[in-house]
């Protein structure tokens, strides 16, 4: 349920699959050599974990892309725990950024990448800072970008402005990474697991903790301050930063998160995930009819499978899931009681959760566009009865009060969004409030074409304007009948608060603190402006109709 605007639907041609397979990267040799190893030192070189790596100059930035974090998590290491980062010597070019984790190929509108290499071969960091903090040493805060994209899709190189857009202010180091997606990441296969060919839970969740404690190690050779660390993501990316909030491993890690449409309810006990694996290794025996088929030898399915194979069983029961369990989304992280000890709704109840400042938001029409490109939201007649059905039947006439027309498409929609984003993020917002500074956000504008076609702020469209990634043709066509400059505006504003947020652990004094009490909203507009519980009596129904979020 946590996927951007720009992804398409429907089942991939049958040759996905072999464009999905491992592929070596074309500036290494087939040793595993780095091109740079013979190479001089330069003043763009820098030591990390595993060895030396060679930057780029871009103007006031110097980049570093393409680092290992951990070991290719390939071979006897798929499926397990990420490990540590292999060796190299000499100079490792890290110039360009390498394959991205494996999925299924779409259009996206989100990149400007027309192909991206794609392998299991993708646990690789990419680190931005300006040349002022070089020259001078500073030791300046630190930005995570988490990407999203349903934890299906997605990668580092999605909004290819979305580290300069910071990292020319001067005032940060800016830090993005890949991790494994669908079926290699967020599908609990750990009911397979042997003495002899264990396999573990939660590896997308595992290589995030890893990607920032390879932050927490090696930052400070790039200018930034491991211990001045802000966490934030979109989507399945907001999602990944309430998660690790509600992560044991996860502590002294970051000192604070921005979690931009969040669905918090994503997050499944293992009873359910383990159901969702055997979908998957079924489907997987019914792709590969020659390979093994018999119950004892799944592990060994799971092992041997092509990663595009892997990838088309995931999505055939991603596809279904929907309808046969309204409201869930089998690609998630699994409450396991070990890693993940409780769900991470529960833990912001309890104050078990890490006790950082958060800010956390939304955009008014969260889910206008998931019934056009990604029917995965509670929006049909169907799923939002499924919904009433397990609801309080005193509450089901408020909240057909609350969406007039429902089940018809506007309302569906909205009713949709607001199930999967809207309302468990003012729950969140509200629950850590208790144990630590919130600030809640929603995002109103949108180009006037959006409004045209019906979606109006839909989910996803803020990162075009908070990145500034104005030249992608969906950008340029959205914003090409009126409201690019009120847009860029918003996303100029929206900037300036993350960094001030980054920068000095608060916000600006024009952004009061959320409380359960007055839950206090700034509203990015044509004209920001600050509401007092916005929706309050939606919000109201809600918490009756759906009281044990």
């Amino acid at each position: 349920m946590f996927t951007h605007l720009s992804v398409t639907t429907g089942l991939p041609r049958h040759d996905t699959a072999r464009s999905l397979r491992p592929s070596r990267s074309s500036s290494t040799t087939s040793s595993g050599i780095p091109d740079l190893a013979d190479s001089p030192r330069t003043a763009l070189d820098v030591q990390v974990t595993g060895g030396t790596v060679r930057g780029v100059r871009d103007g006031s930035i110097v980049a570093w892309r393409g680092i290992p974090y951990a070991a290719p998590p390939v071979g006897p290491l798929r499926f397990r725990a990420p490990q540590s980062v292999i060796p190299w010597c000499g100079v490792r070019d890290a110039s360009r950024h390498r394959d991205v984790a494996s999925q299924i190929p779409r259009n996206s509108l989100r990149s400007k990448i027309a192909r991206q290499l794609a392998s299991e071969d993708c646990l690789t960091i990419n680190v931005l800072a300006p040349t002022v903090g070089r020259r001078t040493r500073l030791s300046l805060p630190v930005m995570v970008f988490i990407h999203g994209g349903g934890y299906s899709i997605g990668s580092a190189q999605d909004f290819p402005q979305q580290g300069p857009s910071f990292v020319r202010t001067g005032r940060v180091v800016y830090v993005n990474f890949n991790y494994r997606l669908g079926a290699l990441g967020y599908l609990d296969f750990s009911g397979y697991s042997t003495p002899e060919r264990p396999i573990e839970n939660n590896l997308g969740l595992r290589d995030q903790l890893a990607a920032l404690e390879w932050v927490r190690s090696n930052i400070r050779s790039f200018g930034g301050n491991p211990n001045n660390v802000t966490v934030f993501g979109e989507s399945a990316g907001g999602n990944a930063a309430l998660t690790l909030m509600a992560t044991p491993a996860a502590r002294g890690l970051f000192a604070r998160v921005i979690a931009q449409s969040p669905p918090p309810g994503a997050a499944y006990a293992p009873e359910l995930t383990r159901g969702w694996a055997e979908e998957v290794v079924n489907e997987l025996r019914a792709i590969t009819p020659d390979a093994v088929g018999e119950t004892s030898d799944a592990a060994q399915l799971l092992i041997e499978a092509d990663a595009g194979q892997l990838m088309l069983a995931a999505l055939a029961v991603q596809v279904r899931t929907p309808d046969a369990q309204p409201g869930t989304f089998c690609l998630a992280p699994v409450v396991d009681g070990d890693l993940l000890p409780e769900h991470p709704v529960d833990a912001f109840r309890r104050g078990h959760t890490h006790h950082v400042p958060l800010i956390i938001g939304t955009n008014y029409r969260e889910g206008s566009a998931f019934g056009r490109r990604v029917d995965i939201l509670p929006q049909s007649p169907q799923r939002i009865q499924a919904l009433f059905e397990r609801a309080p039947e005193g509450t089901h006439d408020a909240m057909r009060a609350a969406y007039p027309g429902l089940p018809t498409k506007h309302a569906a929609s909205d009713f949709g969004g607001d199930f999967a984003f809207w309302f468990p993020s003012v729950t969140v917002g509200g629950l850590h409030s208790r144990v630590a500074p919130v600030h809640f956000y929603r995002f109103d504008l949108a180009p006037r074409l959006m409004h045209v076609v019906g979606l109006g702020a839909t989910h996803g469209i803020e990162l075009f304007a908070l990145f500034n990634d104005l030249d992608t043709l969906f950008a340029r066509s959205v914003t090409a009948f009126g409201g690019r400059k009120p847009f860029i505006s918003a996303g100029e504003r929206m900037r300036r608060h993350w960094l001030h947020f980054a920068c000095t652990g608060v916000v600006e004094a024009s952004w009061p603190n959320y409380t359960e009490q007055d839950r206090q909203t700034l509203i990015f507009d044509e004209v920001d402006r600050v509401e007092c519980d916005p929706r309050g009596e939606q919000r109201q129904v809600w918490q009756e109709f759906w009281p044990t979020l």
